[in-house]
């Protein structure tokens, strides 16, 4: 495999790592995002100055970063994740800004907008690839436990969940926290790809781009978030060479699946059960 095919793939699963945890959050629970990518830069930081400045090795410092993106979660999500709908969602945006503008301007620790150098080159594609195996297996395995079914409980009917039982709020934040796990791990991993990063990677623009691969693939899908963002991954990249017309591009395909398919490529079903079962008839 050639240095760039490699790259694309390292850039493919970081971007599938922050999607699962993005899917969680909007497809699975409800919650309308736009300001994940705070999570992103908050595990890159982090993780840069760990390695950087003291030292660390790599695997406890993305896992530290990921801490520290769940802990600003916990603290944002309690008072903000009483918000509904679109509410939510702008607040998300004024978050996520806040957090970029904290890190422009931090510069005795962050080096403001100039961006933080030196950043060791440990996401390497084995190292990708452990990673978004393990975390797919573990997100696979969560949505379809007890605490996945009751994510999906809240997001059809948050009143109904809370007279059935379901703590509603407990999950929402929960749901929040493990998607900032999520997103934290690969920005970490984002900064060890690239050996740089600079708060500007991870403005709204970001945060629109792993939502709007969500709704491409299927809200409710995790096999279509991934299958989302294998497409959009590949559509920009392989695009790079006419650059002046990627993003025209990468705003078409996402106008036609959403006009062809507006349920998303995969819908509210996840691969496996669309393989035994293409047209979606029950089995008698």
């Amino acid at each position: 495999m050639s240095g760039y095919a490699e790259g694309i793939v390292v850039l493919l699963c970081i971007n599938a790592i922050a999607a699962m945890g993005v899917s969680l959050l909007t497809g699975f629970t409800g919650i309308f995002s736009l300001g994940h990518a705070a999570y992103m830069a908050l595990g890159a930081y982090t993780t840069a100055i760990l390695t950087v400045q003291h030292g660390a090795h790599f695997l406890p410092a993305i896992m530290l970063g990921a801490c520290v993106a769940v802990a600003v979660a916990f603290f944002i999500g309690i008072p903000t994740l009483k918000l509904m709908g679109d509410y939510y969602a702008i607040a998300s945006i004024g978050l996520g800004e806040a957090i970029r503008l904290i890190l422009e301007n931090w510069q005795s620790v962050t080096r403001g907008a100039r961006g933080y150098p030196g950043i060791d080159n440990y996401t390497t594609l084995p190292v990708a690839l452990a990673f978004v195996v393990i975390m797919g297996i573990l997100m696979f395995n969560l949505i379809n436990s007890r605490f996945g079914r009751a994510c999906k409980a809240c997001r059809d009917d948050h009143v109904a969940a809370s007279l059935l039982g379901f703590n509603t709020a407990r999950i929402r934040v929960a749901s929040l926290m493990i998607s900032a796990f999520y997103c934290g791990v690969a920005g970490a991993l984002l900064g060890g790809f690239l050996s740089f990063i600079q708060p500007v990677m991870f403005d709204m623009m970001k945060s629109t781009e792993l939502t709007a691969v969500v709704v491409f693939g299927g809200l409710g899908s995790m096999s279509g978030c991934l299958l989302g963002t294998a497409v959009i991954t590949l559509v920009t990249e392989l695009f790079r060479p006419i650059s002046q017309f990627r993003m025209l591009i990468y705003g078409a395909v996402l106008v036609i699946i959403m006009v062809l398919r507006p349920e998303g490529i995969m819908g509210n079903r996840e691969l496996l059960s669309w393989i035994k079962d293409p047209f979606g008839r029950r089995s008698k």
